[in-house]
């Protein structure tokens, strides 16, 4: 786990500077700088493209990581390499025709009281392009173990420029049309920066050729195109469902309760950008004792980090909503929901890197299918009777059935489970902290309140879980810090 754990570590300082612009932005910039229907337009447009990209890239960027380790030579990996790189705009050409031919409809479809979306509907398909691209450049430098930059321009870049664009909108030096509109030039400028990086790293020998084992890569790729959007479609499906059944402000609203309780996926992304590659390879290996290693320590590592970010925002949500307009205030048991869920994808460890990069990603695209029927079934039913909490409810059940189905496959199939004895430990801290904190309350200023609890139970969680030894990777790098300090 050393190299694991090194690699995480850096990408999940990068992402939490990310997110805390974005947090910046969601929870401040956004909401004061911004009238209320035009954040849920961004919202909006954001999660319709994070539908579609997945689309885009028909899971090319998987399968590079899957079967780059299997090829032996330079020419057999840049065949490999090109055909990552058509597919995806042969896929934006079939799906751009459909767009142009049936445009009028999608107009149509936001007529009344949405009818802000329709000038901005051909740059959900832009976005996701871009995003498409951006992927697979991304999975381009994973597969040399180089993710910092790539983390670095996935999590801090575009939040960074969409911080300098709101401030031009509260100076007026743009006007909103311009903001959204420049919003999608930031992701077409990122998706550029990293395709040099990624050519930085290996520069194909470009042509016509594709790799001789073509029909078992191509079958990988139109399997994963589902596998592995159903996470992508589960987690924004709420969102566009939203602004079909309520005013677009609701889409805005909901969006703050999540983007707080994802911080606590955010160790999650951050090793996965190594466990994913490194999981390929020890499956390519047929590295059983590795595998079950890496996927233990994984799961006990994100639980450990995600529970403490998960007591972190659910004791301190009241004294959060007090410090963002009173419009934008919702329920704690959508945070709470949809926290839960996070919690869960933490526990996980390096399920999906195992599930997608094995020959059971069938099973997960069967899985995965029926769940995004269920999800959309459990929306159509919730939100028109709870409003924006049954969206959260909604997806609390499609995910937590999605993450078990998981759970169950890989043990099925590998004879592997993340559960060790520490694990339960872990989940009583977790309870324990949660309800003893929650309930305390300063009565000061929000920022005061949240920096004192806060700080105490850092303090107190760290402590207990090196007292008793949970993880011997964390207690190391607790040991390094101690030894530096």
């Amino acid at each position: 786990m050393g190299v694991i754990i090194n690699q995480s570590f850096k990408n999940m300082v990068t992402t939490y500077i990310g997110f805390g612009i974005g947090a910046v932005n969601t929870l401040f910039l956004f909401t004061y700088f911004l009238e209320q229907e035009y954040y849920g337009l961004v919202s909006f447009l954001l999660s319709a493209a994070n539908l579609i990209w997945p689309f885009l890239i028909f899971g090319v960027h998987s399968t590079l990581i899957k079967f780059f380790t299997s090829y032996r030579t330079k020419g057999d990996q840049d065949r490999l390499l090109n055909l990552v790189l058509i597919i995806p705009a042969l896929a934006a050409l079939v799906l751009g025709c459909f767009g142009w031919i049936f445009y009028e409809y999608l107009l149509n479809y936001f007529e009344g009281e949405n009818d802000l979306v329709q000038p901005y509907v051909w740059l959900i398909f832009l976005i996701a392009l871009a995003t498409a691209y951006f992927e697979v450049f991304f999975s381009w430098s994973k597969i040399y173990y180089k993710s910092t930059f790539g983390n670095f321009m996935k999590e801090v870049f575009h939040r960074f420029c969409i911080s300098i664009l709101l401030f031009s909108v509260y100076f007026e030096w743009i006007s909103v049309e311009v903001f959204i509109y420049a919003i999608s030039g930031v992701f077409v400028l990122r998706t550029i920066l990293m395709a040099m990086y990624a050519f930085s790293l290996h520069r194909p020998r470009f042509g016509l050729k594709f790799p001789k084992n073509l029909s078992p890569v191509l079958k990988y790729s139109s399997l994963i195109l589902i596998a592995a959007s159903v996470a992508t479609v589960l987690l924004d499906l709420d969102k566009v469902m939203i602004e079909y059944y309520l005013p677009i402000e609701n889409v805005a609203i909901y969006g703050i309760a999540v983007y707080i309780a994802t911080v606590i996926s955010v160790p999650q992304k951050a090793m996965h950008q190594i466990t994913h590659p490194l999981t390929a390879e020890m499956l390519n290996n047929k590295d059983k004792l590795g595998l079950k290693d890496i996927y233990e320590k994984s799961s006990l590592n994100l639980l450990i980090v995600g529970g403490l970010i998960f007591i972190l925002i659910i004791t301190n949500i009241n004294s959060l909503y007090e410090l963002i307009p009173e419009e934008y205030e919702i329920s704690i048991l959508v945070v709470l929901l949809i926290s839960l869920v996070k919690l869960y994808d933490n526990f996980l460890g390096n399920n999906n890197s195992i599930l997608f990069n094995s020959d059971y990603y069938r099973l997960v695209l069967g899985v995965g299918v029926v769940l995004v029927a269920i999800a959309f079934i459990l929306n159509l039913v919730f939100i028109p009777e709870f409003g924006i909490e049954g969206a959260a409810l909604a997806s609390f059940l499609a995910f937590s059935l999605y993450n078990t189905s998981k759970l169950f496959i890989v043990f099925n199939k590998f004879k592997i489970h993340p559960f060790t004895s520490n694990t339960w430990w872990l989940f009583l801290l977790t309870t324990i902290f949660s309800f003893g904190f929650y309930f305390w309350d300063f009565s000061l200023h929000p920022v005061i309140d949240i920096f004192l609890k806060g700080s105490i139970t850092v303090i107190l969680y760290i402590f207990l879980v090196y007292r008793f030894q949970f993880s011997v990777d964390i207690n190391q790098i607790i040991n390094r810090l101690l030894k530096r300090y």
